[in-house]
């Protein structure tokens, strides 16, 4: 029974990936990508798949199907990838070194610190606090830099 189970999951998977054809893919993911990354919705905490499949007057399985296709990851799990991308950025950009860590899970559109830790840490296996401490001693500060700068111009 377990048996037949899975090959009845395996058939539905195939079947609703198959219910766009490639062409449609292509263009869906385009057309993703343009609102989700260029348009930066992925910083909305609000922007679901729901609302991406209306603004594409499409529907959710489609999205789905799309987003498993052609990124090979679910939802969520795109969506993510992006403000994790952003907040690596802003983690080791002097402009923001005085925000917290709810700061900047804020504003890459997390709406909690722990989603924020989470997706962090499965994506590069460390928490963004550790990824930030690694940068800094791979990278003095500017701050340090500038110290040096000073301290070389006094010997001169």
């Amino acid at each position: 029974m377990a048996k037949y189970n899975i090959t009845e999951k395996k058939e539905k998977e195939a079947a609703y990936r198959s219910l766009v054809s490639p062409k449609l893919m292509d263009e869906l993911k385009e057309r993703i990508l343009e609102i989700i990354l260029i348009q930066k919705k992925y910083k909305d905490k609000t922007y679901s798949a729901k609302k991406l499949a209306e603004e594409l007057g499409t529907n959710t399985r489609y999205i789905s199907a799309v987003v498993n296709v052609r990124f090979h990851m679910n939802y969520t799990s795109f969506v993510n990838k992006y403000r994790i991308d952003e907040a690596m950025t802003l983690l080791v950009d002097k402009r923001y070194q005085d925000l917290n860590m709810e700061d900047i899970s804020n504003m890459v559109g997390f709406s909690n610190r722990q989603s924020f830790y989470a997706s962090f840490y499965k994506i590069n296996g460390i928490t963004p606090r550790e990824y930030k401490m690694k940068h800094l001693a791979q990278h003095p500060s500017m701050k340090e830099k500038k110290s040096a700068k000073k301290a070389k111009q006094t010997q001169a």
